[in-house]
Order: C-alpha cells, then structure tokens, then sequence
C-alpha cells in the first residue's frame, strides 16, 4: 500500500490505489499514531473514521480499490462530522480524478 497515492485533508489523510488482482470489493483500513493521542482518543477518531467511510465509500468508493484513512492529531477527533464527510468525499474524487487522468 505504500506505493498508494496520498491525499491531505483537514480531518483526515486518504491512501488509495488500484489493484491489479481480480478482487472486485473495495477494502479499506483506519490507522491512527501515537500522535493523535492515548488510547482513548485514537479509539474515538477511528470510530468516526468508520463511521464516515461507511457513509461515503458506499457512494464515492469504487470497486477494486484499497482506501486506508489516517486520523490527525486534534482534527480528527474534533472535526464536525459532516465536515469529515466532505473531507472524505473531496479527497475521493481527487484521487480518482488523478487517476482517470493517466
């Protein structure tokens, strides 16, 4: 996955590529460093990371991707949600922008 394209966003990073195997579900993954805090507050910020690609991925996500979504110190867990939302949904159609361009 390190080979991914990276997008920043206000609440939150996004890493995606395309796979090149026949797997036709998109996967995603949440990782949250020490950096956004204890236990307590990368528990939380991954929750509302699952929470927003549950709601975003279903309509922006695409088909044979890998997504991992990176929580921000402070951001993540202090965003509003809808704004996490549209982070989501901006760096989605970013990446695949970019994509659709090469």
């Amino acid at each position: 996955m390190a080979k991914g394209t990276f997008v920043r966003a206000e609440g939150l990073l996004l890493q995606a590529r395309q796979r090149d195997d026949d797997e036709t579900g998109l996967r995603v993954g949440f990782t949250c460093s020490k950096k956004v805090g204890n236990a307590v507050a990368r528990n939380r910020a991954k929750r509302r990371l699952r929470e927003v690609a549950r709601q975003m991925l279903s309509l922006y996500g695409r088909l044979g991707w890998d997504y991992v979504l990176i929580g921000k110190a402070k951001k993540t867990e202090e965003r509003p949600f809808d704004e996490l939302c549209k982070d989501l949904k901006k760096s989605l159609c970013t990446i695949h922008e970019k994509h659709s361009s090469k």
